[in-house]
């Protein structure tokens, strides 16, 4: 009997997807955890606590295939009779397929080891990878690029599945697909079983959905002005219309120009952490925040976006409104970053003159309301993560997280490199970075991060290959991850005798799990009792209870653990020589309440200095 609809086109599909796979024999699934991903997820969590299907839930993608290959090759042992005795066989039975799950981005081409060693093993290995809608490929969305097909010839079968959107038919299309890859897998046709995939595209809403359906997001824009490079210094695009409604949106490695175009025509600044241009009188601090009181961004105009902007969604939903006209600049000939498909204007680069300083009576109450909602949330970030948890336990204090982020930003100067761990902690510091947008503040740290697909994968590896290289540049390095992307690059600690030393401090917030999906839908949708709460922490906590300080004695790396902000400024302040981590225990329950809630007093103080 088919279940009642989610209110999801994406979850309903999954479900079908999930129900079929088990009627037709994947009785084992390896899952790891995602967001794209997440329509799957709840699937497989009601399959499994129907007994339909075997759940294995793993935080790393490459380990997840591999325990999916080995549960496919165990499967073919002789005698292995399910739920039963071992028993003699003369022969080996038939590997039986097992499913493997992923979200999308980096998460997808961990895979390629164990889809090769698959192939050539002849292991029926059913690999369905999440993706994002074909609307949003090519247009610069996070953990968005080019999955159908990553695995080349390894693979027996290998399809573009459609973001489902509940017309009649779509299910039997998908299943109808899903059993040719299931026969390919099982090498039915030819005799050759191996690994397939179904590159799986989901649309919003990714989790089933109770009462009205979301608002719909606005139309994109009918078309976009590409205006090709100049042969002179700049492109010469007009100036906005009005200029004293236009903010500039610095993303992911925007560099100066986004500081110093703000800077000289008095436009607010919204600029994330790995941007190059956060700081100076024009940042906006807690603007993601700030963006979310009423009234605030009602008469914004233009934007002009540097960069790839990746981490807020009320920035996305700001570059998407139909009333704002957007223009992206976009170095090079490759895509331009525009998720919302709203852009007016594609420049390679601007012209000078937008960068001459612009009269100061422009705009001047635009700006002054800006700078005004800017101070407002800087007092209620700095309130929570000072006031609040400074002398608290930090395991059970509250924005525990955001106290360690603003301890880290803080102890790490103008001249240092801080890189920094996808998902929470890259949020994180995008809120502390803003306290440093005061004329007389200490300019930031140097802030990289790994935001191209914004994967947690390979960051231990990559925070000391930058530290290898700024060391020759006489710059310090520190790392700021949580404990999911610690554990899932643990081995980017291992270094021979014979390589080069390095010098590293890794501070490590352990939540015990992966607390970003609490501050998404899926948090909301697990204070819907206890078997939500359940499955929330099964396919998306994923808490794992490691012993960190172990780990760091097995591969020789100094290990503290601090309790909280005080001694956690002590160990900042002198850091040992070599790779050392600093781990702090921060709770995970209060995430969703304790970041709603300072969103709320951040949009309740802007109201009150706009007005």
């Amino acid at each position: 009997m088919s279940a009642a609809p989610s209110g999801s086109p994406a979850v309903d599909s999954a479900r079908a997807l999930v129900a079929d796979l088990a009627a037709q024999g994947v009785h084992d699934v390896v899952l790891a955890p995602g967001s794209r991903s997440a329509p799957l997820a709840y699937a497989l969590a009601e399959a499994a606590a129907a007994g339909r299907v075997r759940l294995h839930v793993r935080v790393d993608e490459r380990s997840a295939a591999f325990l999916a290959l080995g549960l496919s090759r165990g499967s073919a042992l002789p005698g292995a009779v399910a739920d039963g005795p071992p028993e003699v066989a003369d022969a080996p039975n038939a590997p039986a397929p097992v499913a493997v799950v992923t979200t999308s981005g980096t998460a997808v081409a961990n895979l390629h080891p164990a889809v090769l060693e698959a192939s050539h093993a002849g292991l029926p290995l059913v690999v369905l990878t999440a993706d994002r809608p074909h609307e949003l490929r090519g247009t610069g969305a996070s953990q968005t690029t080019d999955q159908v097909g990553i695995f080349g010839t390894a693979v027996r079968y290998a399809v573009d599945v459609p973001a489902p959107d509940g017309r009649d038919g779509e299910v039997r299309d998908l299943l109808a697909t899903a059993r040719r890859a299931l026969a390919a897998a099982r090498g039915l046709r030819d005799r050759r079983p191996g690994p397939v995939q179904l590159d799986l595209a989901y649309r919003d809403p990714l989790h089933p959905m109770d009462g009205p359906e979301p608002e719909a997001a606005p139309e994109p824009s009918p078309g976009v002005e590409v205006v090709p490079p100049a042969p002179g210094p700049g492109a010469d695009p007009a100036l906005p219309g009005d200029a004293a409604r236009t903010l500039v949106v610095a993303g992911d490695g925007a560099g100066r120009d986004a500081r110093r175009l703000a800077e000289a025509r008095g436009w607010p600044l919204l600029a994330e952490p790995t941007s190059g241009a956060c700081g100076g009188a024009r940042a906006v601090a807690a603007y993601r925040s700030v963006l979310g009181a009423d009234g605030i961004a009602a008469d914004v105009e233009h934007v002009v976006v540097l960069g790839r902007p990746t981490l807020s969604r009320p920035v996305q939903r700001l570059l998407a409104r139909p009333d704002v006209t957007v223009t992206v600049v976009a170095p090079g000939g490759g895509p331009w970053p525009d998720p919302a498909r709203h852009a007016a204007r594609v420049v390679e680069r601007l012209a000078e003159r937008w960068f001459v300083p612009a009269d100061p009576s422009d705009g001047g109450t635009f700006a002054a309301r800006w700078r005004a909602a800017s101070r407002a949330a800087a007092a209620q970030v700095d309130a929570a993560t000072r006031d609040q948890a400074a002398g608290a336990d930090l395991s059970t204090g509250p924005h525990a997280a955001l106290a360690v982020a603003r301890a880290v930003v803080a102890a790490t100067g103008p001249s240092d490199v801080l890189v920094v761990g996808a998902s929470n902690p890259v949020r994180d510091v995008d809120l502390v970075v803003g306290l440093h947008v005061a004329e007389d503040a200490a300019p930031p740290p140097q802030i990289l991060a790994n935001r191209g697909l914004a994967g947690i994968d390979g960051t231990v590896a990559t925070a000391t290959g930058v530290a290898l290289s700024a060391a020759r540049r006489g710059l310090r390095t520190r790392a700021l991850v949580g404990d999911l992307t610690f554990l899932h690059d643990v081995g980017g600690l291992l270094r021979g005798p014979d390589e080069d030393p390095v010098d590293l401090q890794i501070v490590v917030a352990n939540d015990d799990g992966g607390s970003i999906f609490a501050t998404l839908e899926h948090g909301l949708l697990a204070q819907d009792g206890p078997t939500a709460a359940a499955t929330f922490e099964r396919v998306f906590g994923t808490p794992h209870g490691a012993d960190l300080g172990a780990l760091c004695a097995g591969y020789g790396v100094a290990h503290r653990r601090v309790e909280d902000v005080d001694a956690l400024r002590a160990a900042l302040a002198e850091p040992p020589a070599g790779v050392s981590v600093v781990e702090v225990r921060v709770p995970r329950t209060d995430r969703l309440a304790e970041s709603r809630g300072l969103a709320t007093r951040v949009a309740e103080a802007v109201r009150a200095a706009i007005d």
